[in-house]
């Protein structure tokens, strides 16, 4: 064999032997996805949430849900056909997923804080990341993974075999729609995501999701008693009192949040 045979071979191997070791982690990524959810009790609690009054557009919606390490483990849709509801929110709706999880925390990690197992929803970040904001810049930090994120047969898509399964795709978003998931116990077991309306109404039907999942024993959260809750706080000039304040959307979704947050409250129902 010449040189110029060997070299190509020896490359070849070496390539191979890359993605073998890229194969291999990313199984182990998979093998540890556990998730907090199935397909089948998301899409169900999607379909039932976005049936209900949550203001804005009464668009069909996306749905994610990521495991406690930033998994994408369910990915599901509510409108029959793809096109049905918006094709970019699948992708958004992992990414809210992604950063409710990544900027929460677990009950009992940090037993003398004032705010121990601290909640963040994507509605709490938007002010934050403004210009002065004390996050300003979060929002671009860690970056959508576009290998996984826009991967695999369209068919998939919203199914119990959706090309996302198993990948960390990130992102961060920073309005409405993402919600943290813990269990009774206040354990954080990953968020969910929900996207393809305004962003208020986005947050609304995530509430309703989380809590027909029962999956919202929130610890600790900046809207007091009600947790990870939007806050409505704006003034005149888009400056949010509290720091952590949402933006009202095109309708009546505040007042539809008000009366979600008393008929679903964060823990046991009355």
């Amino acid at each position: 064999m010449n040189k110029k045979l060997l070299l190509c071979a020896s490359t070849l191997a070496l390539a191979a032997t890359n993605v073998a070791f890229a194969d291999r982690n990313d199984n182990d990524d998979r093998s540890e996805n556990v998730c907090p959810v199935s397909h089948a009790a998301l899409e169900t609690a999607l379909k039932s949430a976005q049936a209900q009054a949550n203001g804005g557009l009464g668009f069909h919606m996306w749905a994610s849900v990521v495991n406690a390490n930033g998994i994408v483990c369910a990915v599901a849709k509510s409108g029959d056909g793809l096109n049905a509801q918006w094709l970019g929110s699948r992708v958004i709706s992992a990414q809210k997923a992604y950063t409710a999880n990544a900027f929460s925390l677990t009950d009992g990690a940090n037993p003398t804080a004032d705010l121990d197992g601290l909640a963040l929803s994507t509605a709490n970040l938007y002010s934050a990341v403004q210009p002065g904001g004390s996050l300003f810049g979060l929002q671009h930090s860690n970056p959508v993974d576009t290998n996984w994120a826009y991967a695999g047969n369209a068919k998939k898509f919203g199914r119990n075999d959706d090309p996302m399964n198993g990948r960390r795709v990130g992102g961060v978003n920073v309005f409405g729609g993402g919600l943290a998931l813990y269990n009774e116990s206040g354990k954080l077991l990953g968020a969910v995501g929900v996207s393809g309306d305004t962003s208020c109404a986005d947050h609304n039907i995530a509430w309703r999701v989380r809590d027909s999942l029962k999956l919202d024993f929130v610890p600790a959260g900046l809207s007091g008693p009600n947790g990870d809750n939007i806050i409505f706080d704006l003034d005149a000039n888009g400056k949010s009192a509290h720091g952590f304040g949402h933006p009202k959307c095109i309708g009546d979704e505040d007042v539809k949040n008000a009366a979600i947050i008393v008929s679903a409250p964060i823990g046991n129902n009355p």
